[in-house]
């Protein structure tokens, strides 16, 4: 009985772990937005662009959190690609919290150049 009560833990502390990565717990379908890059946090363990969107009912501040900083450094991106786009208006599509924040996980990212950073699998976005 004393096993079976152990490795019920284990396997509750496992799926709270996993859960904490898996973006679908917390986030919606596709949101896309175009607004001017504010601010980016490039901190651990995900970064955050705040993206002002000039929407109908005035500006609206969005937060994005994405991946890692390591992840972009491995693809090329670096917080300099960032900061150069702050005041600039980007593209942003991802999926949007669940609890109606105004937070964001995003798939696709198009700076002010044009060039596109896409951060998930299209084929594994529904």
């Amino acid at each position: 009985m004393r096993r079976i009560s152990v490795a019920l833990i284990v396997l509750s502390a496992a799926a709270s772990l996993w859960a904490h990565h898996s973006p679908s717990a917390i986030f919606e379908m596709s949101k896309k937005l175009n607004g001017s890059v504010a601010k980016v946090d490039w901190v651990n363990p995900h970064i955050v662009v705040l993206i002002d969107d000039q929407g109908g009912s005035g500006t609206e501040s969005w937060k994005f959190e994405s991946n890692p900083p390591a992840w972009f450094r491995r693809v090329g991106v670096g917080k300099v690609d960032f900061a150069k786009a702050i005041g600039q208006t980007v593209t942003m599509q991802g999926v949007l919290a669940k609890d109606d924040s105004l937070c964001v996980y995003p798939h696709k990212i198009t700076l002010p150049d044009g060039s596109a950073l896409e951060l998930v699998n299209p084929d594994d976005v529904k």
